[in-house]
């Protein structure tokens, strides 16, 4: 298998730590979205990372359902889900966490491609980002587990760790995200497991190449 994207990227870290954690063999290609638009947009018209090439030579966009499919090739090993109903708190949890670096994506390209965003439009995703991790804050203060669902990690866990640190090296003092003690603790947490380390890059914004 063969993924595309920079692991600065949450989606695509987090793609890449699980399959890390199944210890599923990939070569990666770390692609730019913006800085390496025309070779993405060969294998996928979206021009979107995620992209994960399968084995059938299959191109395969969007995290989650990346993440399903790699439950599907680790089997009875994948251990990152939960039998349901734990698994739709699993989904719910982790599609917050996505939704929260989805507005934190929009917020970065808001002020480095529009020289004349809305100060309402900026407004109302700086309020989603910061709603949403009080929401989530809050959650994890009431587990008192390891991880969010035992001790062992869950994909929710995996997106609230590359989303936490998403925000903090993309977006340096656009949250006070200090105040968020437990998601803050939860990140550390993560980011000292070898297969979060492996797929590590410092933030730097990728630039159209005739930019």
């Amino acid at each position: 298998m063969i993924l595309i994207g920079q692991y600065d990227s949450p989606f695509v870290r987090r793609v890449a730590v699980t399959l890390r954690l199944y210890k599923l063999n990939y070569e990666h290609r770390p692609w730019s979205a913006i800085g390496d638009a025309d070779k993405i947009a060969e294998i996928n018209p979206l021009m979107r990372v995620p992209t994960l090439i399968t084995s059938d030579g299959e191109a395969i966009t969007d995290s989650g359902t990346i993440i399903q499919l790699l439950d599907h090739l680790a089997g009875f090993g994948a251990f990152l889900s939960r039998n349901w109903p734990q698994q739709g708190d699993v989904l719910r949890l982790a599609g917050f966490a996505a939704g929260v670096a989805d507005k934190g994506v929009a917020l970065l390209y808001e002020g480095a491609f529009h020289t004349q965003a809305l100060p309402v439009w900026h407004e109302r995703l700086h309020r989603q980002v910061a709603d949403t991790l009080a929401m989530l804050d809050r959650e994890r203060v009431l587990r008192k587990t390891p991880w969010l669902f035992g001790e062992r990690l869950s994909h929710a866990d995996i997106m609230i760790g590359t989303m936490f640190c998403f925000l903090r090296e993309a977006l340096p003092g656009a949250f006070d995200l200090d105040g968020y003690k437990a998601l803050r603790k939860h990140s550390k947490a993560c980011d000292a497991l070898p297969e979060f380390k492996q797929a590590y890059q410092s933030y730097k914004l990728g630039m159209p190449a005739d930019a």
